[in-house]
């Protein structure tokens, strides 16, 4: 689970962006009775961010009541019910959307990571997500694939170096790269290098690094890695990786394959808010 403060302090972000000054629809309407209502599943899925989403319904009235009926990985089909709300009507209607938005969001991702997951089950490599997330929802959309079975890369810039084409472009090659970045970091800093060819993957073997990317290669060229490595060097597959491809990278016996598709091609998980 994300830390409580951060969450809270997010979402308050998200409820200023879309209430602003005020909800001109709801404070100009006479509705003064609590409601009760329900969050419902409108498809099947994996449900991701439930006490994170209904974190909306506190920070706006904290007197509204939440009965949860399912947590985070949990398999849901269309028709169930994931919690019950008791409380306010023009409290709930103001936190309405930003709670779907955030529940639907990483119910999807989940439930895409699964799939994603799933395929490779009984292989040694694991799924891994990449930075190609939403600005400012990045932690979510990760503790989403985590919650669908991935792994996480680095959060962010900060916390693992990979050297990718354009920095060893600009450094002037794979050797001088490795060598300038591990001259200046911690040695207990993990560094990745990215390559895109058997030559560059000769060359990286060589070098004080962690993990070699095996970027947009093919099968044929992942075994051929794979043969020469001998084990040395953890390796990770990388670009256009689908779920109809996964499973056959998997078997090459990589460690990890990566992909920006469990979170930016997720699909939002059905998922409204009705009255009862």
């Amino acid at each position: 689970m994300l830390d409580r403060l951060f969450v809270r302090k997010k979402i308050e972000e998200f409820l200023l962006e879309d209430i602003g000054y005020q909800d001109i629809t709801t404070d100009n309407l006479r509705i003064e009775k609590d409601i009760e209502a329900i969050i419902i599943s409108k498809e099947n899925g994996i449900a991701a961010g439930i006490d994170i989403s209904l974190t909306v319904f506190d920070i706006i009235d904290n007197g509204i009541k939440i009965k949860k009926l399912k947590q985070d990985g949990e398999f849901i089909e269309k028709g169930d019910v994931l919690a019950v709300i008791k409380g306010n009507g023009k409290s709930i209607l103001k936190g309405e959307r930003v709670m779907l938005n955030i529940l639907q969001r990483m119910s999807g991702i989940a439930t895409n990571t699964k799939k994603f997951s799933d395929r490779i089950k009984g292989t040694r490599a694991k799924i891994l997500d990449t930075r190609k997330t939403t600005p400012g929802f990045r932690a979510f959309e990760k503790y989403a694939v985590r919650i669908g079975g991935g792994y996480n890369h680095r959060f962010a810039l900060y916390d693992m170096v990979l050297i990718k084409d354009n920095h060893i472009s600009l450094a002037g090659g794979i050797k001088e790269a490795v060598k300038q970045i591990r001259k200046n970091v911690s040695p207990m800093v993990k560094i990745e290098v990215e390559v895109s060819s058997l030559e560059e993957f000769k060359e990286a073997l060589e070098l004080e690094v962690d993990i070699v990317m095996l970027d947009n290669m093919s099968v044929k060229e992942v075994k051929e890695a794979i043969k020469l490595n001998s084990g040395r060097k953890h390796l990770e597959v990388s670009g256009n990786i689908t779920v109809d491809n996964i499973r056959e990278y998997a078997e090459t016996g990589v460690d990890f394959i990566s992909s920006g598709a469990v979170i930016h091609s997720a699909k939002w998980l059905d998922i409204s808010l009705k009255f009862i």
